[in-house]
């Protein structure tokens, strides 16, 4: 990665990722209430911050109530009705924001507020049905302690979520926001039911709307039910395994490293890779040396999957809380190996219609890292027609669903 160019103000895909490590501060002029998604941590707590899209189409979700945001040279401003990222002082890219979606303040028939069951992160609507992650029970508490998902579940997020609240959910976010994609994710369950839990809601969303399927869950212990969760209608499966160094992993993630286990994910990985659409490994950079990163990117595309790579966010109130974000300088070669490795190995990544992730650095966003911007041009031009080609037969499904 020596000599790789891409310190730019120019470059959206590096202010992307400064943004993760370095946050965003709010002038007072910025009226987010009237122009903005609410700020909502869900999930694992990485959509605690505000939604907005660079230039090229480059969605972030950038980090604004975390500590480490106070002081970030970055500021958002509001000037004549527009939104203007600047950097130190300086007027960096105009700015969108996505505005609050209506069905957010819609209730389900249950009287559940909508926002409470389904969140869009980025274009995609990110549902966590299921009850509290095991790690979370436990005392002492067991859970990866960058997580703040037992702090979210009951309070942004509501605990209980029936089957006709979730496709209520996902139904009005179709209308109002023209989704194409439901991610469906859980924590650990004592006993291995996270996909027996699931697959009431896999299986409503599928038969009733025709839209893309994502789960993401602990390994299971059977790999044959992910050739059951296929026939579903399951299109992509992610598994994040966190870290590859095993050390850290049963430092940082100890629930996760004593029940599953870094085999069982690296093997869940592999088998589905041979069937899915697409199958990713998802890895959290910032926690463990650059080098294991980069050995895990490696080990992902070589059997085929697609690396998921976060940026660690120390989140407030989880255990990692005051752990420093990592400098984006170290992060950006990361990113350029895992395209560089994608389009090596001719992996199918930016080829679904209409996804937009705002909370991680997109496979194909490594681009944005690369000294030559021309180069794998021509597999870039083959991955434009397999998108073509993918979203006619997207479009044929929802008008049959």
């Amino acid at each position: 990665m020596k000599g790789e160019k891409v310190i730019s103000a120019k470059n959206p895909g590096w202010t992307k990722l400064d943004l993760f490590c370095k946050g965003l501060r709010l002038d007072p002029s910025c009226d987010l209430e009237a122009d903005a998604r609410p700020i909502q941590r869900t999930r694992a707590g990485l959509g605690s911050g505000l939604e907005m899209i660079l230039p090229d189409d480059v969605w972030v979700n950038a980090p604004v109530v975390e500590a480490f945001a106070e002081n970030s040279p970055y500021c958002l401003h509001r000037e004549d009705g527009k939104y203007i990222l600047k950097h130190d002082g300086e007027a960096r890219f105009e700015v969108s924001l996505p505005a609050r979606p209506a069905f957010y303040a819609q209730r389900t028939s249950s009287g559940k507020l909508m926002s409470q069951i389904g969140v869009l992160q980025g274009t995609y609507l990110g549902i966590y049905p299921t009850k509290m992650c095991y790690y979370w029970t436990l005392s002492p508490r067991q859970n990866c302690k960058f997580c703040s998902v037992g702090l979210n579940l009951g309070r942004e997020e509501a605990l209980e979520k029936s089957v006709d609240d979730v496709l209520e959910t996902v139904l009005a976010a179709r209308r109002d926001a023209g989704i194409t994609f439901v991610h469906f994710n859980t924590g650990y369950q004592k006993g291995d039911t996270y996909l027996d839990d699931l697959e009431p809601f896999i299986r409503a969303v599928h038969d009733r709307t025709g839209l893309l399927i994502g789960v993401q869950t602990p390994a299971h212990p059977d790999l044959k039910r992910y050739d059951e969760l296929k026939k579903m209608g399951v299109n992509n499966i992610s598994f994040c395994f966190e870290l590859f160094d095993e050390n850290r992993l049963r430092e940082v993630c100890p629930g996760k490293s004593e029940y599953v286990g870094l085999k069982r994910y690296l093997d869940a990985i592999e088998y589905c890779a041979r069937s899915f659409d697409t199958t990713n490994g998802e890895i959290i950079a910032g926690l463990e040396s650059p080098a294991s990163t980069l050995e895990a990117i490696d080990w992902i595309t070589g059997v085929g999957a697609v690396p998921t790579v976060c940026v660690f966010r120390p989140l407030a109130g989880t255990d990692y809380e005051n752990v420093p974000p990592p400098k984006a300088e170290d992060m950006a070669p990361i990113f350029a190996a895992s395209y560089r490795r994608c389009m090596e190995r001719g992996l199918p990544i930016g080829i679904a219609p209409n996804i937009k992730v705002s909370m991680v650095m997109l496979p194909e966003e490594g681009r944005y890292f690369l000294e030559n911007p021309k180069e794998y041009r021509l597999k870039r031009m083959k991955l434009n027609a397999m998108k073509k080609a993918f979203g006619l037969y997207f479009n044929s499904r929802l008008k049959m669903g």
